[in-house]
């Protein structure tokens, strides 16, 4: 798959949406404005460099260019979306294609070379253009009943997908097809899950805005959100916050989360989507970069969570069920390749929970550096000693995305 850019003169706005309209017709460019002859919410292209040339605009996809097949020379993208072009017709990829960014008013790019653009459409994000907008997600169905990840009810782990243009996605287990849930969730400082909060036995979602508001959302079998319930205010004082399963034995789901001082409280459900008194667990915790839920990983029956330090190490914090824990385990080394760690219980199927991780550009395949967007598997032993097997790869196709819950 190739990801290739087009070199853009000028300052490129970093802005999302798709305005729709209609395809102009062919018009004169007049030489002496160049690029300015293009009108905001509007595509230009012309047949020659620097804005020359004859001139035509749309706001809508073209997946056949016509007339213009073949002829465009130089570009100017003046709406708030990212535009794919292509060299074959219908965003066929294969044979290469680019992408133009928002621009300034006055502001263009250029082809270069023979003319080749074959179709264009209008996106939010750059993966858009070879990607859908969330990752390409797969489980295998687990004979066990899962006491979390499985948000549709089908006996799949499922994932929630964020990408960079702050849309939330629901991406089944069965099948990868990915279903809208909704926009404006890059105001979301955290976004955490590990089953029910709120009593009605389906698996719901929490999330921290800027402001410092935690909210509810309450999930049907479905995988539909309920209205959000304000749960309380002054998270922004936390760094992290991590939904762990029944850490207390008291049958409901708890929340984790450090503070900035490096603290970590434990926030016991109470069964009914809020929480009770905060309990402090210990201090030191500024050194840890990453918490998550994973469930029972020791075949003790008892919820248990991973953290991962700044010298990339991981380690497994086995609960004993009355918020407390035994001796953090070292599970291993080499943890800080990834930007996401998922855990949605079982995802091979054999019914132990599993962990999961979409790499950073530290990631290193044959020897070298900079493979960003990896799904890795880390397949559960149901063992304390050695809970995780070796990892398995799973798609390189997750890069551009912001958060996978």
């Amino acid at each position: 798959m190739r990801r290739v850019g087009r070199t853009v003169r000028g300052i490129a706005a970093a802005a999302a949406g798709v305005l729709l309209g209609a395809l102009g017709a062919a018009v004169p460019a007049h030489a002496a404005t160049g690029f300015y002859a293009c009108p905001r919410g509007y595509f230009c292209a012309w047949t020659g460099e620097n804005g020359t040339g004859s001139m035509m605009k749309t706001n809508k996809n073209m997946p056949t260019l016509g007339a213009w097949d073949n002829r465009i020379v130089s570009v100017s993208n003046q709406t708030t979306s990212v535009v794919c072009t292509y060299t074959d017709a219908n965003y066929v990829y294969d044979d290469g294609y680019s992408f133009e960014r928002p621009e300034l008013a006055g502001e263009g790019g250029w082809t270069g070379g023979t003319p080749d653009i074959s179709s264009l459409k209008f996106v939010k994000t750059e993966r858009e253009c070879v990607e859908p907008p969330y990752g390409p997600w797969y489980s295998q169905k687990s004979g066990v009943k899962a006491a979390f990840g499985d948000l549709d009810g089908d006996g799949y782990a499922d994932v929630l997908s964020r990408d960079l243009a702050g849309r939330l996605w629901f991406v089944p287990g069965s099948t990868g097809a990915g279903r809208l849930l909704g926009a404006g969730w890059n105001a979301m400082t955290a976004i955490t899950r590990h089953g029910d909060f709120d009593g009605d036995g389906h698996e719901d979602l929490i999330a921290t805005d800027t402001a410092g508001k935690m909210w509810l959302y309450p999930v049907t079998g479905s995988a539909v959100f309920h209205t959000r319930r304000l749960v309380g205010a002054g998270w922004n004082t936390m760094a992290k916050v991590t939904a762990v399963g029944d850490l207390t034995g008291e049958g409901y789901n708890d929340l984790l989360a450090t503070d900035k001082a490096g603290t970590l409280w434990l926030y016991p459900g109470n069964g009914h989507g809020n929480f009770g008194a905060r309990k402090l667990i210990s201090s030191g915790w500024q050194v840890m970069t990453a918490l998550t839920g994973s469930g029972d990983m020791n075949g003790d029956k008892i919820a248990d969570f991973f953290a991962r330090d700044t010298s990339g190490k991981l380690w497994l914090f086995g609960g004993k069920g009355h918020a407390t824990f035994y001796p953090r385990q070292l599970v291993s080394s080499g943890w800080n390749v990834f930007d996401s760690l998922i855990s949605v219980g079982d995802t091979d199927g054999d019914g132990r929970n599993d962990l999961n991780g979409v790499t950073n550009n530290r990631y290193v395949m044959d020897g070298y550096a900079g493979y960003q967007g990896w799904l890795l598997l880390y397949r559960g032993t149901g063992s304390g000693r050695t809970p995780l097997r070796s990892p398995v790869q799973q798609s390189g196709d997750w890069w551009e995305l912001n958060g996978t819950y």
